[in-house]
Parts: structure tokens; sequence; C-alpha cells
């Protein structure tokens, strides 16, 4: 295929009855062509990658850049003009040396023994919302009361950040994560994440506490903007990913009977089954980089300035990495998936949301063994228009004991 070829749109519609699968049209695209050109909303032509070599490469190749003012935004309806640069903080939009500074201040906090030693804290904060079900029971709505507040609580704790604020904050990092908001209504709602946060880290700067903000503010050098971004930055992700993935691997296991009851069977499972999940739902569904440089791919010039669109959900589905990708399997090893994605930016709090992801829903099948859905599946409501996927609400019922 040549660079010539008619570009491509970003397909985002998923087909109807199939809250699962990645848009119609990406499949067929990775099979015509893992790396096509594409059109963007704003005239430029880049390129669209949807097979699994051509994305992990390029999510690991420094000579693509992650900054937001050199990209070129994938989505309908967004920004007009130029992106701003990503606001002090977000590591998302950096590339090194500044996102390795500040991905070495924290990598020693979010290891994977660090974040087993939270599994207890995990489990019982589980184990309390379990509680508050059966008494509520014998139905809920699964997103308001489970998958939301664990992961909440969590990084909550973790920061040191009160969860009685959660109202205020709540809002606003679910508003800085909405594909379709007005780019006004994502800058007012990041300034009112930033003025919560201000006001929190000049508290840590006063009073000592032990938790991650206060250990940052008392040990590391950085400034109070710094402080406040990375703070804002690390509530807004460990708030909204790990609890969709909470609901909408409930709503997939329940959808597929037969998985749901292999992992009730076998608890052991769990490690595996998120892993499955993970690949199979890619909640985080696309990014985006920045050609740097000219890069030569398989036969391919990508030009300096090109913005390549990376469709981590479609590469999941690859058949060329994954036999039957289609096919939800507790029982898989989706090692290497690309669910938290890759490389440099590879999710910082993979580790946490693993442990919470492995203890909530395994103890949800297990204390309530008939759990099942209150709506026929069409009725869930999906989260189109957001950069995290997922249902806004998963309406649930069960047999009281």
């Amino acid at each position: 295929m040549s660079d010539q070829t008619a570009p491509v749109t970003l397909p985002t519609e998923r087909a109807a009855g199939c809250p699962f699968d990645p848009p119609t049209g990406l499949a067929g695209l990775r099979e015509r062509a893992p790396l096509t050109r594409m059109a963007y909303p704003d005239g430029h032509v880049g390129w669209l990658a949807t097979g699994y070599p051509a994305v992990r490469a390029i999510l690991a190749d420094q000579r693509f850049s992650s900054r937001y003012e050199l990209l070129h935004y994938p989505f309908p309806g967004g920004p007009e003009g130029p992106l701003p640069p990503a606001p002090v903080g977000d590591m998302t939009g950096m590339d090194a040396p500044e996102h390795t500074r500040f991905r070495r201040l924290l990598m020693g906090r979010f290891t994977v023994r660090r974040m087993r030693l939270l599994t207890e804290r995990v489990v019982e904060i589980t184990e309390e919302h379990l509680d508050a079900l059966e008494h509520h029971g014998p139905g809920a709505d699964l997103v308001e009361k489970y998958a939301r507040p664990i992961p909440a609580l969590m990084i909550c704790e973790l920061l040191g950040v009160p969860y009685a604020d959660r109202e205020r904050f709540q809002g606003h990092a679910e508003t800085v994560m909405t594909t379709d908001a007005r780019p006004e209504e994502q800058y007012e709602a990041m300034l009112g994440l930033q003025e919560y946060m201000a006001e929190l880290v000049a508290a840590k700067r006063v009073l000592t506490s032990n938790d991650l903000l206060g250990d940052l503010a008392r040990d590391a050098d950085l400034t109070d903007e710094e402080l406040v971004g990375i703070g804002g930055f690390l509530l807004a992700a460990g708030l909204d990913t790990t609890a969709n993935m909470i609901a909408h691997g409930t709503f997939a296991l329940l959808s597929h009977p037969d998985q749901a009851a292999a992992l009730r069977a076998d608890p052991e499972l769990a490690p595996q089954a998120v892993e499955e999940l993970m690949r199979y739902l890619t909640v985080a569904p696309t990014t985006v980089k920045s050609a740097l440089e000219d890069v030569m791919w398989e036969g391919q010039l990508i030009r300096a300035g090109e913005t390549v669109t990376l469709s981590l959900e479609a590469a999941n589905r690859d058949p060329a990495r994954f036999t039957d990708p289609d096919v939800l399997d507790v029982h898989r090893a989706a090692t290497g998936h690309l669910g938290f994605g890759h490389g440099i930016h590879q999710c910082l709090g993979q580790q946490l949301a693993r442990v919470e992801m492995t203890v909530a829903i395994p103890a949800l099948f297990r204390r309530l063994p008939t759990l099942r859905l209150a709506v026929p599946p069409e009725e869930v409501p999906p989260r189109t228009g957001m950069n995290i996927y997922g249902v806004h609400r998963l309406p649930v019922a069960w047999d009281a004991r």
C-alpha cells in the first residue's frame, strides 16, 4: 500500500447490540492495511494504526511524541485549531526528559510490591461495599454502589485526598475525560480540579501526612504548581479507568454466563481473567502520537509532523497476536495485551488497578452467586463520547438470602 491511498476516517460507532466489540469497520481496516492514511476532522491527513505490531511498535518508539500541541484531534467535534500544551503535571502529554523526571519520582511509589501490600485494604473496602449492597438489595446500580466508590476510596487514601470531598472533584474529573465536552467546559473543569488540589497541596506543605501527596510535598523537589498538577492527574486517572473496568467487566461476565461460572468455580483464575478482560474490553480504546522525524515502518513513510492514531482496541483484537480474539476466554493467557498501553507512557497505576479488579470482580460473584442484569443488555447505557469506555449505569439484581 502506498501513502497515496485515499484516507479513511476513524470508526467510532459500535454495532447495535455489541457493547463489547470495537467500532464497526476497525477489523476490516486492520485486515486490509494495519497502518493506513487517515483524514482528521481538522483537515490534517495522518495515519491510523490498527494492527498489533504497528500499534505496539509506535507506542515504544520515542521518535513519536505525545505532546498535545503537536497532535491533531482524531474525533469529530473536538477543539478547533492547535491543541494547547499539556497542563503542568499531566504526564500523558509529555515527552522525555520532562516525562522521565516525573515518572521517576512516582515509579517507586507504584511498584508491584507496594501495591500488593494494599491488597488487605482493598479487600476491606470491597467487603464493606458488598455488605452495603446486600443490605440495600436485592437490586442496585452497580456503578454507583460498587464500581465507582471502591477505586475512588483507594486513590483518595493513597494520595491523601479526603473522600468526603468527592462531590467537589468527581464531576470535574468526568468532564475532563469527556471527548464531546466543549473546550470551555473542559477548561473550567480542569481549573476546578486544580483549584481543589491547590488547597490540598497548601495543607500538605504545612501538616505532615503519611500519604503519597504528603511524601511528595515533603521529599520531592517539586514546585506547588507541579505538585498540584501531578495530584490532579493521578486523582482523575485513579477515579475513572478502574471504575469502568469493574463495571464493564462485570457486564461482560454477566453477558457470558459460562465465563462467569468459570471464575466463580475457580477464584484462582482471577488474575488471568482480569488480563483477559483488559484485552477484550480495552476501555481506553485510542491514543495519539505525532512523528518527530520521518519514520519508515514496513515500507511506509510516516513524515515528520504527521499524527498517528493508535487503535488499542483493534490491536487487542488482532488475530495475528491473539487466537480467536473476539472470544472472551478467562482461561486465556492474555499477556502482551495493550490495555494498559506500552512504552514509556504505559499506565503508571496499572498494578493498583490490577489489585482492585482482582479483588472486586471475583468477590462480587462469590458473595452474590445469583447476580444478573436487571434490564435487557441493550438498555444498559454505554459511555459513548468518553475517553474511557464503559457504562453509565449497570442495573443488577440478585436473590435475597
